[in-house]
């Protein structure tokens, strides 16, 4: 796979946060660069996979192949849609473990849509679909072991748990409810019907607990990338200010209906990239 078909098909999650990604991965030497790309094209196909419309088992057998295929490239015969692959994962050390958690947690939306998870499953979720790609993430970027799974674990809980406050409208509309089932029956919602829940005037209660838990996480891995050499943390820093940022915009704008959606300007992005990749 070419840089610029990698950078095409790497666009994970929405425009917002594929600008992001794109913006925080361009800054790095180019070996990095591709294994990046790389990373977030596969991240980009197997959620293909699970948010498509196609029945649920044919879904499923598409992620098995998936599986079967980073087997394949792991005993050293990989299929053509990994050959590229080969090179970073022996650059950079990437973990079979990691890939394979991407597509379990992908997996998980697709026996049944999730509908309010307890605080447990919800937290496992957040560690298949981000912090393991953070894993990834951060053997690429060149981070201390301990430190580098420490920065998954919180930044990639920080920005999914981020992703989910943005897009609960747009995961209603095709029947998931990421909110935790805790928090919802806190605010006295016993329902889990997902429209039902984004029309409840108690929901601005429920995702003030996952704000406060965004907030949480942002700041531990804040931490860590404070004790690092700057030239290692440049790209994470980045994706961190900027859906911080959108954090930040979500809470400004409120979580009561109607909720408009939220993006973060041109303008504040280029600062961002200037104050953080440049400065």
């Amino acid at each position: 796979m070419t840089l610029e078909a990698a950078a095409a098909s790497a666009s994970y999650g929405t425009s917002a946060s594929g600008s992001s990604f794109y913006a925080a991965m361009r800054i790095l030497p180019r070996e990095q660069r591709e294994a990046m790309f790389q990373i977030y094209s596969f991240c980009r196909q197997v959620d293909d996979i699970a948010d498509s419309e196609g029945p649920r088992p044919e879904r499923l057998a598409a992620l098995q192949q998936w599986r079967d295929d980073i087997e394949a490239l792991y005993q050293g015969h990989p299929p053509p849609r990994l050959r590229d692959y080969a090179a970073s994962v022996g650059r950079f050390d990437l973990q079979r473990e990691d890939f394979l958690a991407i597509v379990d947690g992908m997996e998980m939306d697709v026996p049944e849509d999730i509908r309010a998870p307890d605080l447990a499953t919800l937290d496992l979720y957040c560690d298949r679909v981000a912090s393991a790609v953070g894993r990834l993430s951060v053997r690429v970027f060149g981070l201390p072991r301990d430190d580098g799974i420490l920065l998954a674990h919180h930044l990639g809980r920080a920005l999914q748990l981020t992703n989910i406050l943005r897009d609960i409208d747009e995961d209603a509309g095709i029947g998931r409810l990421y909110l935790p089932l805790e928090a919802l029956l806190h605010a006295g919602i016993t329902s889990t019907d997902p429209l039902r829940v984004i029309s409840d005037p108690a929901l601005p209660k429920v995702c003030a607990s996952l704000v406060a838990r965004a907030r949480a996480h942002f700041e531990k891995a804040d931490e860590v990338m404070a004790r690092n050499a700057r030239r290692v943390v440049r790209a994470p820093r980045i994706m961190s200010k900027y859906y911080r940022a959108i954090l930040e915009l979500l809470v400004a704008r409120g979580f009561a209906a109607p909720r408009p959606p939220v993006r973060l300007h041109k303008l504040a992005r280029i600062a961002i990239l200037v104050r953080y990749a440049l400065i």
